[in-house]
């Protein structure tokens, strides 16, 4: 399994939010590229980046920071918030992104996801963030009426090759993870599935590496300390 040490980025800045709550962001670093150097240190191959500021109104407003990340970093990046357009799409994937990930816009504009999947393949990913057992949109503020089996139905049909789960009740809370819902998703579809909220322990880590899951995102276990990052990656393999 591989891990994906996260940062969330407002204005510029790594945070992290309470359950997707932007009234409740803690600013961790203002020099995020530090961070993912740090992640570089303990061993990691990959990033998670999530622009914030863009899954809430559309823009790409952390760009310049995303494209110092991956400079300097040298870390194969995802990135999500934000990607819209096909624009959006190629803007990132010319950063040297590794694949660009999908939330409201494969929600809310299947011609537009299915145009993607067929133009950019595997480099175009999507994020299903659950909330009450349904798809929420706009970086949570809103909640779809599409059920998470349903929606992850209809993205294996389209070709979609990896899909980053959140269990928006669990994330940034530190409680552990969604283990049923995972072990329900890598039974029931072939897509890769990457973990992600509330994997906060070196157990939730272990249990979702024997369940074969493709992936796990560490956000803010990391920048507490609750997890060590190359411990985490050990534990993985």
């Amino acid at each position: 399994m591989n891990i994906f040490p996260a940062i969330d980025l407002i204005d510029g800045c790594a945070v992290r939010l309470f359950k997707g709550d932007y009234a409740q962001k803690t600013v961790y670093s203002s020099s995020p590229v530090d961070v993912a150097k740090s992640f570089v240190e303990a061993g990691a191959e990959y990033i998670h980046i999530v622009d914030l500021d863009g899954a809430k109104d559309g823009s790409n407003a952390n760009i310049e920071t995303v494209r110092s990340i991956v400079k300097e970093s040298g870390l194969k990046a995802e990135i999500g918030g934000g990607i819209r357009s096909k624009e959006a799409i190629e803007k990132y994937l010319d950063l040297g992104v590794m694949r660009v990930i999908l939330g409201t816009a494969a929600v809310t504009d299947e011609e537009f996801l299915i145009s993607s999947v067929k133009e950019y393949g595997e480099k175009v990913a999507v994020g299903v963030d659950i909330k009450d057992g349904f798809v929420a949109i706009k970086g949570w503020t809103e909640t779809s009426k599409l059920g998470c089996f349903e929606f992850c139905e209809k993205l294996e049909k389209i070709g979609v090759k990896t899909v980053i789960c959140t269990d928006i009740s669990k994330d940034g809370v530190m409680s552990g993870t969604n283990i049923e819902l995972y072990k329900q998703l890598s039974e029931k579809f072939s897509m890769d599935i990457v973990a992600s909220g509330g994997v906060s322990s070196i157990e939730n880590v272990k249990t979702l590496a024997a369940m074969n899951m493709y992936g796990a995102i560490l956000g803010k276990a990391l920048y507490t300390g609750a997890v060590d990052l190359s411990e985490a990656i050990k534990a993985a393999r």
